[in-house]
């Protein structure tokens, strides 16, 4: 069947936490979706590297419980939760900051779930982006496995081709993924107002309408 990104992105399930981490008030963005495959093939894909390259990123170091690992041009850490078919949990350490991230796999239905839960400490960044800072690039890991589990001979999605971000598709999907975290904000408690201030800023930057924040 070939791959609707337009129902990839409508289907995806997106939601806010509020909690404390270390004494300190914290955000936890969540993301899900339903995988038209198994559990085994689901774990294969975000563990194996030679399937990471060509859906997510290179990632390379000790992939293993307590091993310490590195994607290109972005995150690293140490992974602290390792359960086959069921769970990993890591550090994720990026421009001097550290935040922590979840993934939960489960069966539903005649497919697998795949759930990640990004936690971070409130900041000014924060404040501008709100959740879609972490959940518009997470969506598009999300659909990166969606295309890589329809299409698995290829050797990259084609939403990976340089310029892809330009196109009305991706347009519209960095918009609807915006929107979504923007009312993920609202149903945790932000401000309407505030809520969807964060979501318009952010998708002019992942569009490429607004300059990157300074780090």
């Amino acid at each position: 069947m070939p791959f609707d990104l337009t129902a990839h992105v409508n289907a995806m399930s997106r939601s806010v936490r509020n909690l404390e981490r270390d004494g300190k008030p914290a955000k936890a963005v969540v993301a899900s979706h339903v995988y038209d495959t198994d559990l085994a093939d689901l774990w294969d894909a975000v563990t194996n590297p030679e399937r990471l390259r060509r859906w997510f990123s290179p990632v390379t170091g000790e992939l293993r419980l307590g091993g310490r690992y590195q994607v290109e041009n972005n995150a690293g850490g140490t992974i602290t939760e390792c359960e086959p078919q069921r769970r990993i949990a890591a550090t994720w350490e990026f421009a001097g900051a550290t935040s922590w991230i979840t993934i939960t796999l489960s069966p539903d239905a005649d497919g697998a779930r795949l759930q990640l839960e990004h936690v971070a400490f409130i900041d000014p960044h924060w404040d501008r982006f709100g959740p879609g800072a972490v959940g518009v690039g997470w969506d598009l890991a999300f659909m990166g496995l969606a295309r890589h589990l329809a299409e698995p001979d290829a050797d990259l999605p084609q939403e990976a081709a340089a310029g892809w971000h330009e196109l009305p598709e991706a347009k519209q999907f960095i918009r609807t993924a915006s929107d979504g975290w923007g009312v993920a904000a609202i149903t945790a408690g932000e401000s309407r107002d505030q809520a969807l201030t964060a979501a318009e800023a952010t998708r002019q930057f992942y569009t490429g309408e607004a300059a990157p924040p300074e780090m």
